[in-house]
This record gives C-alpha cells, structure tokens and sequence, in this order.
C-alpha cells in the first residue's frame, strides 16, 4: 500500500528546475507559479522584463525561487546560448514549459507570408528547437519533461485563424514526434490543449460578454477556464506521476471537445 510521503513524493517537485516560456502573463506565468509552489525553482522566460518582474513577485510571494530571462524566441539560432544563461541559475533545466504564443487573427484572404511564418516559428518551430537545446542538460540527468501548448484548434477550425490552427494542429503531431525521438532516455514530451481562458491572447473573447457566455455554454462543465484550473495538470505532466505518459495531448477544456 501506498504511504502519504510516497505518494506526496509522486508529485514533489523539489530539486527540480523549469524553464518557462512565455511567463510574463496568462498561461505561462499561472503554469510558472505552479511549479514553483510544488517546489521546482523556475526561470522565466518572455520579452517583457516587467511582466517576468510581477511573475518572480508572486512566486517570491509564496516563498519560491525564480529567475528572469529576457528573449526573443523567434531568433532560433540563439536558443543554444539562451538554454546555457537560463542553466546559470539553478542548473539545467528538468523541466521545460512551452508556453510562449502568437495568435494574429486575419481573414484567410489577408494571410500574409509573415503573419504565417511569425505564426508557424514562434507556436511549432520554436517548441522543438528550445527542447533540442535543453536535450544536452536533460540527457545528463537521465530524465526530462517537456511540456508543450495545444489548443482547441488543434483538433477544429475557428475563424480567421488559419496560421495559429496549423500551428497548434502541428503541435500535437510535434509532441507524439518528439516522445517517440526521446522517451526511451527518460525524456517524456506530452501537451494541453486549454479551452477558454482569459488570457491576452483572448480578450477578443471576453471583452464580448456573449461571446464568453457562448463559450462556456459550449462545455461540460457550464463555464470558461479560470487559470488555477492548470495547476493540477501542470504539476502532474511535470512530476513522476506521470512517467508512463508520454506523446499524449490532454484537452483542459471543462469537456468542450467532449460535446
């Protein structure tokens, strides 16, 4: 029979540590938060040094430890280097969360090569190359979970969305790839795929009051996300809990694509 202190230590994340994309605000900084309170000292990761600065406040908040990274992510030929300075803090990441997202919503017609390929690198390109730096650290520890960030779009279309859904449904073959390159080091990949949080990259959304009721009618459950909704399926995917699992989408979307 399992103890309490066994199964405590199932989702201990003590000596662990993050790297978090896209920490400053919404996703990424609620998933930033939870791994902290479960014990994993985190290093945050976005463009905006004060948004990262109100994240490590709320993590120093809670008695945690947490580090800032300023990037741009988009520039895929610096992640290398990024990955080493993101190591000087705490050692190598353990743990990556890749939070980091665009969506800039066009009617199809007005799609343009930038707005794809702004859309594609920053939502699926940069996913896998940021994991491919951490590899070398998490190689070495014998063990590593990758987190990635799906959508409801990567299993159905929303309008005047066609890059980020290609993105997001390419996310979702990226991550059963990347667990088949690498579980067998120890190295599991798996995503969530959120429904409606309010998030920046929602408040088209819910700035429309119909528009997030119609929403929340849409679920199972009868209302929208709130983003301590992540935090049970974030320490899980990150912990030994989760060790068997791997390549594996998981809806966090109150039963909206249940219906």
């Amino acid at each position: 029979m399992m103890t309490n202190n066994a199964m405590q230590h199932l989702f201990d994340l003590s000596g662990q540590v993050a790297l978090v994309t896209g920490a400053g605000s919404g996703i990424g900084q609620r998933m930033a938060y939870a791994l902290s309170r479960a014990g994993a000292k985190v290093v945050l990761a976005g463009r905006h040094p004060e948004t990262l600065a109100q994240t490590a406040a709320l993590i120093a908040g809670e008695g945690g430890d947490s580090a800032i990274e300023t990037v741009d992510l988009t520039k895929r030929e610096l992640l290398d280097e990024f990955v080493q300075r993101a190591s000087a803090h705490f050692g190598s990441p353990d743990i990556l969360v890749n939070a980091a997202g665009v969506n800039l919503r066009q009617p199809a017609d007005d799609i343009s090569i930038d707005t794809w390929d702004t859309t594609l690198n920053l939502n699926l390109s940069v996913p896998f190359f940021l994991a491919k730096a951490c590899l070398s650290g998490m190689r070495k520890k014998g063990h590593g979970k990758v987190i990635n960030i799906g959508s409801l779009q990567s299993y159905r279309a929303f309008a005047n969305s066609i890059p980020y859904g290609a993105s997001k449904g390419g996310v979702a073959q990226l991550t059963r790839a990347m667990a088949e390159a690498w579980s067998q080091e120890g190295i599991t990949t798996n995503a969530i795929a959120p429904g409606f949080f309010e998030t920046p990259l929602t408040q088209r959304v819910f700035s429309d009051d119909s528009l997030a009721s119609h929403h929340a009618a849409m679920t199972a459950v009868g209302r929208n996300g709130e983003l301590q909704d992540f935090d049970g399926l974030t320490v899980f995917l990150a912990s030994r809990a989760s060790d068997y699992i791997t390549g594996q989408m998981i809806s966090l979307d109150g039963g909206y694509t249940a219906k």
